[in-house]
């Protein structure tokens, strides 16, 4: 059985598959900041095994975090857009990387406090201009970890203002699952 929602965010559940400890924090890093790509299937097998025990049967487009053009260039990937990828392949889903924008190129939050991390992340994200989805469409947006809430806070904000009202979100982890 899966645990409980983790927390709900204007009227839309964000879920936890598991709680932050060494070996997803090594995953996590892995991932995102070493250049190991070949970890976004199993980050996505995880997110995977717990969807499935959440039995949901509607059909979702799944939206990863996005990072902002200079991280990317960075980075040379998004490594939620490649978990989304590998996501969306185990679920049958379909995944959008486009459609969610990050406008500003915030600090990472994970050095902030709570009120730094609500100034860092206000107004960074929007929509791309360029993609379509229909407004009664259920969107899955997907993150690697969740401690505050703030950025999928942000995110949700900027897809209500553009009427779309149908929203959940999936993290990896969380540092307190019951929190």
């Amino acid at each position: 059985m899966p645990p409980a929602v983790f927390r709900e965010v204007l009227n839309c559940k964000i879920y936890a598959c598991c709680l932050y400890d060494e070996i997803i924090k090594t995953l996590i890093k892995d991932l995102k900041y070493r250049n190991q790509k070949k970890l976004a299937p199993l980050q996505a097998q995880i997110m995977y095994e717990y969807w499935q025990e959440l039995n949901l049967k509607e059909e979702y487009l799944i939206l990863p975090v996005p990072i902002h053009l200079h991280r990317k260039k960075e980075r040379k990937y998004n490594h939620m857009d490649l978990v989304a990828d590998e996501f969306a392949k185990l679920t049958g889903l379909k995944a959008n990387k486009n459609f969610l924008i990050r406008i500003k190129d915030t600090q990472k939050q994970f050095k902030l406090h709570k009120q730094e991390r609500i100034k860092n992340i206000k107004n960074a994200f929007d929509i791309n201009p360029n993609e379509q989805i229909e407004k009664d469409k259920k969107l899955l947006i997907i993150d690697d970890i969740t401690s505050s809430g703030i950025t999928l806070e942000e995110i949700i904000k900027v897809l209500n203002k553009n009427g779309y009202n149908n929203i959940m979100a999936l993290t990896l982890a969380t540092p307190d699952i019951w929190n």
